[in-house]
């Protein structure tokens, strides 16, 4: 998948993105950057042309973790994760169809390429309840002026409050940028690694050992588990030891270079003459390898007899249950880029042409398939930043996926320094459905071979008052041709075409001097007859104070809850890492209520977190044991402690 269309994923997608200031997009005009440092540190990404600044708030905990609010766990951190909120799949191409760990993942999208006139440093340590910690290293540098290199390490890793619930995750990025003396010639690399581990437990036998006086269950670790038996699991704080999970595992090499034709232009100061290059023409080759591998193993199967036979059909169970897909993907890719403005880089032509070999094998399944993508792409940022624009397209003309197509085109107006802006957009995928569930896999998934092609409209636009602090925004999706799981390994597919509607409101209220109340609210509509459920309505607030009360201390600290309302929640098919449809349980939860107290002191920073106070209850005993769920027999856990501290170096 280009990394172009991964990131056009997010524009547009999902409001909650829009508080992360720094982290955007070019496009983006406006961010929320409460007490910002003095650290001159630039970035740009793979596809952008226009430096950003990060964005050093510290009023948002969800910065510092992969996990987003919108966002739900079967569990604890590090298990698989879904979305509360729509927002479907409109990659095109080939896709495994694996996606419960993403958030955990580094990808080619989000990778920063970085300028900084000295070494720059941020180091990170989270530590929490039942052993939980991450550890965050990036460091970047230029080796000259014109060549930098980033290297990012980030561990994850929790035992978890209820057994075989362990994680572990593991994510290395190294990636850098040259340009030559003479201006012509750029070269980006990057590589990645992602090693991601999660224990599966199955959920917990029944809902009534939440409320079981029997004392050994009131540490949740000793509830029964329909997977992985208690006896092999275990709390370390430095090793996970996963017997029953799933284990992903993403390697990616990326090369572009580049070519500029143009002119020699020069700049004549009272003091000096600055050189400078003008390009009109670039020619771009990118050449991508990756290599995929999803498995399940158990290896302690025993005792689960009932469980594999229930749901997915396995008679006779082996002593090791394994099943494993690996795929590996060749692209190389050739672009022409016309600039019409020399002197506006962020005004381009682009087209180009691409052919991606892919080898996919699964037990006995070996399949060999390629897919020949045409893109372009039309962007202008004009110079005083009245306007942006981007429109792009990309099809696939011939090959295992033909007639895959994505289109986008967006336009954003900057309504003045002190009125904010305004986006309006328009997007359409066709796509064929995730590879598990159109083709045989070693997976027991019932798939289907005859499955049409899923086709998702996505009209938007996003409304920002700067005066006010608020983001209004609203999103009408137009689907046909769902695809799904209906039970733990049935795929089906919805072909009528439905609606979606979504609308969000993000505003920042000042209540009484340094004490401010930031909340989102999300509402959604979809149609009764459809297969999706989703709550109708989320919100997530913070209340509390921001200030400065000493010279060198900044300080965040309140209340923070997220709820929505009750609603049918897919359940979670371990197996295949996949959610699925249910329609027998729903999931009417407490608000879920956290402290939290931030803090930065000149480079180092940190935040101390209490998290799900609302599970306090007298009626089995005193404690923090009144669960909400994620899931069918997934529970989420009692009050968990978190402590994070992060330091910034500038050598």
């Amino acid at each position: 998948m280009p990394g172009m269309m991964r990131r056009m994923q997010n524009l547009g997608g999902m409001s909650g993105g829009m508080r992360q200031g720094g982290g955007g997009d070019s496009l983006s005009f406006e961010k929320r950057n409460f007490a910002a440092d003095s650290v001159n540190v630039q970035f740009k990404y793979l596809d952008t042309a226009k430096y950003l600044t990060f964005d050093s708030s510290i009023t948002d905990f969800y910065k510092r973790v992969p996990l987003k609010p919108w966002l739900i766990n079967i569990g604890y951190n590090g298990n698989p994760t879904r979305s509360i909120l729509f927002n479907p799949m409109r990659a095109i191409g080939w896709d495994g169809g694996f996606h419960a760990l993403d958030p955990f993942a580094f990808t080619i999208a989000e990778t920063r390429f970085m300028n900084t006139t000295k070494p720059y440093t941020e180091l990170g340590y989270l530590v929490g309840s039942k052993a939980e910690q991450q550890i965050s290293v990036l460091h970047t540098q230029n080796i000259s002026p014109d060549w930098n290199v980033v290297a990012h390490y980030r561990m994850v890793t929790a035992p978890g409050t209820f057994n075989a619930q362990n994680s572990s995750h593991n994510n290395i990025r190294i990636n850098s940028d040259y340009t030559s003396k003479d201006r012509r010639y750029h070269a980006y690399i990057i590589a990645l690694s992602n090693a991601l581990q999660s224990s599966e437990n199955g959920g917990i036998k029944d809902d009534s050992y939440l409320i079981n006086e029997n004392p050994a269950y009131n540490d949740r670790f000793n509830i029964p588990t329909n997977l992985a038996p208690s006896i092999y699991s275990s709390r370390n704080f430095f090793k996970v030891n996963l017997k029953t999970g799933n284990r992903y595992v993403d390697r990616t090499l990326l090369y572009r270079h580049q070519y500029d034709f143009g002119k020699k232009d020069s700049l004549v100061t009272d003091s000096s003459v600055i050189k400078y290059f003008l390009p009109r023409l670039r020619l771009e080759h990118t050449i991508e390898s990756a290599n995929h591998t999803f498995q399940y193993l158990d290896v302690q199967s025993f005792g689960a007899a009932e469980f594999y036979s229930k749901h997915y059909g396995i008679g006779t169970l082996p002593d090791t249950v394994n099943f494993q897909m690996n795929n590996k993907s060749l692209k190389n890719d050739f672009s022409i880029i016309q600039f019409p403005d020399a002197k506006n880089l962020l005004q381009f032509f682009k087209a180009g042409v691409g052919l991606i070999n892919y080898r996919n094998l699964s037990g006995s399944h070996n399949e060999l398939f390629s897919n020949m993508l045409l893109h372009g792409e039309y962007r202008n940022l004009t110079r005083n930043k009245k306007w942006d624009m981007l429109l792009y397209g990309e099809l696939i003309a011939v090959g295992r996926d033909a007639g895959n197509y994505a289109v986008k085109a967006n336009l954003q107006r900057s309504l003045g320094d002190g009125v904010g802006s305004l986006q309006l957009g328009f997007e359409n995928s066709n796509r064929s459905p995730s590879y598990i569930y159109k083709y045989a896999t070693a997976f027991p998934i019932k798939y289907k071979s005859n499955l049409s092609d899923e086709n998702i409209s996505n009209l938007f636009g996003v409304l920002y008052f700067k005066s006010i602090s608020a983001y209004l925004q609203f999103n009408y999706f137009l689907f046909s041709n769902y695809t799904y799981l209906n039970s733990y390994v049935n795929v089906d597919q919805y072909k009528p075409v439905f609606q979606v509607l979504r609308a969000s409101i993000s505003k920042e209220i000042k209540l009484y001097r340094n004490f401010k109340w930031a909340t989102d609210i999300y509402i959604q509509s979809i149609p009764t007859n459809v297969p999706i459920h989703l709550p109708a309505f989320f919100t997530r607030n913070r209340i509390g104070y921001e200030g400065k009360p000493f010279r060198n201390l900044i300080l965040a600290t309140g209340v923070e809850f997220r709820y929505h309302n009750a609603y049918y929640a897919d359940g979670y098919s371990p197996l295949l890492g996949q959610f699925f449809l249910q329609s027998t349980q729903k999931i009417a939860n407490r608000p879920d209520i956290h402290l939290y107290n931030n803090f930065r002191i000149r480079s180092f920073s940190g935040f101390v977190r209490l998290e799900n106070i609302n599970t306090i209850t007298k009626k089995y005993g005193f404690g923090f044991k009144q669960n909400n769920f994620a899931a069918p027999l997934y529970p989420t856990p009692g009050l968990v402690f978190r402590l994070g501290i992060f330091w910034n170096f500038v050598n």
